[in-house]
C-alpha cells in the first residue's frame, strides 16, 4: 500500500519546476493531490511550456489521484475559493500543503548583476508577492481547516538564500522570511498537533534555472561564486524534493519536527531515497559538496568525500554579515 492513500494534499504553483516534481512524488505515494497553476492547458511563459493538465497527467502515470485548479495566487479571492472548494470536495481533510508558487524567477534573471538601487522597486514584489505574501495567504486557510482536525502539515519552500547571499537583496530577504514565516506558524499550530516547516532543496535543475545557470555561465559571472553551476554539479531533480516531502508527510510524531528547516537531501538520506537518475545528491552542507564546489578538481572523485554535515555553527560563520548581535 502506497503510504500517502487516502491523503489529501495541495501543491501550490505545479505547473513546472519544482512544483511539479513536488506533486509528482505525493502522486508516486498515493495521495490525492490539488495542484493549482495559472494555466490550464498547454502554453509557455518566459519560454518555458508547463501546464496543470500535463502535472495531472504524470502524476496519474505514477499512481496519484490529480485534481487541477486554475488560481492566480496574486489573487486573494481565488485562493479562498480554492480552499472553499476543497473543504466541499473533501469533507474538511486538508492533510498537506506545499506553500511553492513563485513568479520571481524572471524577475530575478532581468535583474542579475545589478545593485538594488539600479533595480525598479516593483522588483521586490515581483520576488515576494506570489511568493512569501501568497504563502502566507495560502497558510491562513490551510490552517483553518487543519486545527478545526487537530492533524496537518505546512511545508513552505525556501532556500538557501534565506543564510548566505543569493541572486540579489530582495530574493535573501524573503526567503529568510519564507523560514520565519514557517517558524513563527509553528508556535501558534503547535497546541492543535499542526506541523509547519521549512523546506530547503538543493540546487534544482528547473527549466527555469536551468536557462539561468546558462546565461550566468555564458556572461562568466564566475566572480559571484556561482562557477560549479555551469557544470550542474550536484543538481537535484524536481522530483528529488517531491520525495523528501512524501516520505516527511509519512513520518510518525512528525509535530517533533515543526518550527525548524528541512533539508532535502538530508531527508533523502534519512529516508534512503534517490533521485531520479539513481542518484543521491549531498546537502549543500556535506564535505562531499563543499571541497568539490570550491575545488573542481576533485568534482570528479566526489564519491570518495566523506559525506560528513557541517555544523550549523560553523555554516553560520561564513553566512550573511547581518544581522549580527
Amino acid at each position: 500500500m502506497k503510504h500517502l492513500e487516502g491523503k489529501v494534499a495541495l501543491v501550490t504553483g505545479a505547473t513546472r519546476g519544482i512544483g511539479r516534481g513536488i506533486a509528482i512524488g505525493l502522486g508516486e505515494a498515493g495521495a490525492t493531490i490539488y495542484i493549482t497553476g495559472r494555466s490550464l492547458n498547454n502554453s509557455s511563459s518566459d519560454g518555458v511550456s508547463g501546464s496543470l493538465s500535463e502535472t495531472k497527467s504524470a502524476i496519474e502515470e505514477v499512481g496519484g489521484v490529480c485534481i487541477p485548479v486554475q488560481v492566480d495566487h496574486s489573487d486573494d479571492e481565488q485562493v479562498r475559493l480554492l480552499f472553499d472548494r476543497i473543504q466541499d470536495e473533501q469533507n474538511g481533510q486538508l492533510d498537506l500543503l506545499v506553500n511553492n508558487a513563485y513568479s520571481g524567477v524572471q524577475a530575478l534573471k532581468d535583474a542579475q548583476g545589478q545593485p538594488f538601487w539600479d533595480s525598479e522597486p516593483s522588483l521586490w514584489d515581483a520576488s515576494n508577492n506570489v511568493g512569501l505574501r501568497s504563502h502566507y495567504v495560502a497558510s491562513v486557510f490551510a490552517a483553518r481547516m487543519m486545527t478545526k482536525r487537530k492533524s496537518g502539515l505546512i511545508c513552505t519552500i525556501s532556500s538557501w538564500g534565506s543564510v548566505f547571499y543569493l541572486f540579489n537583496t530582495v530574493y535573501g530577504v524573503g526567503k529568510a522570511a519564507c523560514d520565519r514565516l514557517a517558524a513563527n506558524m509553528a508556535v501558534e499550530l503547535k497546541p492543535h498537533n499542526v506541523t509547519s516547516v521549512s523546506i530547503w532543496p538543493g540546487i534544482v535543475g528547473t527549466e527555469l534555472f536551468s536557462s539561468f545557470a546558462s546565461e550566468m555561465n555564458q556572461t562568466n559571472a564566475t566572480d559571484n561564486n556561482f562557477s560549479f553551476l555551469s557544470d550542474r554539479y550536484n543538481w537535484e531533480t524536481p522530483l528529488f524534493t517531491g520525495r523528501a516531502i512524501a516520505a516527511l508527510a509519512g513520518e510518525p510524531n512528525i509535530i517533533r519536527r515543526t518550527g525548524r528547516v528541512q533539508i532535502v537531501a538530508e531527508l533523502a538520506k534519512k529516508y534512503n531515497l534517490v533521485d531520479e537518475n539513481g542518484d543521491q545528491p549531498a546537502s549543500l552542507r556535506s564535505l562531499r559538496f563543499v571541497l568539490p564546489a570550491a575545488l573542481p578538481i576533485l568534482r570528479k572523485y566526489s564519491w570518495l568525500i566523506p559525506d560528513i554535515k557541517l555544523p550549523w555553527s560553523l555554516l553560520l560563520l561564513n553566512a550573511l554579515d547581518s544581522p549580527k548581535i
